[in-house]
């Protein structure tokens, strides 16, 4: 029985890692850069899907759409834009995940609770603790995305940066610059592409640069983004030449990277300490000092026998 587990786990692992090297190494690799298809710069409708996940996303959208409206509707929307969802029924999808996933949980832990203890009690305790677990499991997810996508924005703004700077200095207007930093960075950015293409539609319509900058800005929610926003206000505002300025910024932007790099690196020492003492060092002296003392141990034990 022993044997087997070890066999089933021994399995599962290599083919968990064949899995993990196809997906992230081998299929990566054989994608044929002649028939590479940029991605969308921007979508402001919901992606084209298969039929399941169309159907599937449907269901979710029925169901927030028959939950009542709460106060904080604004604030959903901007969250799930800053996550990248600009789907008018984002808000509605949104809400029915969280509405199926609090269902879900909560009818789990409670069929765990009936079989484990066999309680009406316990079982109605556990499904109010998965009604509000599950309720609030996606808030959390939706915070991370958005977190992980501000950081891949920072992380390509000073290669747009440089982009639009050799567009202004070609000869190039603010919105063709923006417009041209969007197509080059499709591959390599998608997100930040997304954003400046937006940026770009903002400027063509009736708003002004300035409340399309501040949109900008207030739509990513970032600091060097807003940043960077208040530049390209200020710049225009005033009358400033516009390519000093942008080389100035990329230039601090890159610094405060490295910085921060810097930074980080620095603390590793700090924080594998704990690791190291209560995981590593237990096992050390494990090893090294185990062997010492089963052989004190039953040399005492010898001498008190005699």
């Amino acid at each position: 029985m022993t044997a087997g587990l070890l066999f089933g786990l021994f399995l599962l692992i290599t083919v968990a890692v064949t899995a993990a090297g196809y997906v992230f190494v081998l299929r990566p690799s054989r994608v044929d850069s002649a028939n590479l298809q940029l991605p969308d710069a921007i979508t402001t409708d919901q992606r084209d899907l298969h039929a399941a996940q169309a159907a599937v996303v449907d269901v979710f959208r029925l169901i927030g759409e028959a939950m009542p409206n709460s106060s904080n509707q604004v604030e959903l929307r901007r969250q799930l834009m800053i996550a990248g969802y600009r789907w008018p029924s984002a808000v509605s999808i949104f809400m029915g995940i969280k509405v199926a996933m609090a269902l879900v949980l909560g009818i789990a832990l409670a069929w765990g609770a009936m079989v484990g203890r066999s309680d009406f009690g316990a079982a109605g305790m556990a499904a109010l603790c998965g009604l509000g677990l599950g309720y609030l499991i996606p808030d959390r997810v939706l915070n991370k995305i958005a977190s992980r996508r501000m950081t891949e924005l920072r992380r390509g703004l000073p290669a747009a940066l440089d982009l639009m700077v050799l567009g202004i200095e070609a000869g190039q207007g603010l919105d063709a610059a923006i417009l041209d930093t969007s197509r080059g960075l499709r591959v390599s950015q998608p997100e930040l592409a997304s954003e400046f293409t937006q940026l770009h539609l903002e400027m063509r319509t009736s708003t002004s640069r300035a409340e399309a900058l501040r949109n900008f800005g207030l739509r990513c929610k970032d600091g060097e983004l807003k940043k960077f926003a208040n530049l390209l206000v200020d710049t225009d505002r005033f009358g400033t030449s516009l390519g000093p300025a942008l080389k100035t910024h990329a230039r601090y932007l890159r610094i405060r990277i490295r910085q921060t790099t810097q930074e980080k690196a620095r603390k590793i020492g700090v924080k594998l300490i704990f690791p190291v003492f209560f995981l590593i060092f237990p096992s050390v002296l494990l090893v090294t000092l185990g062997p010492a003392v089963i052989m004190l141990m039953g040399q005492l034990k010898h001498l008190m026998d005699i």
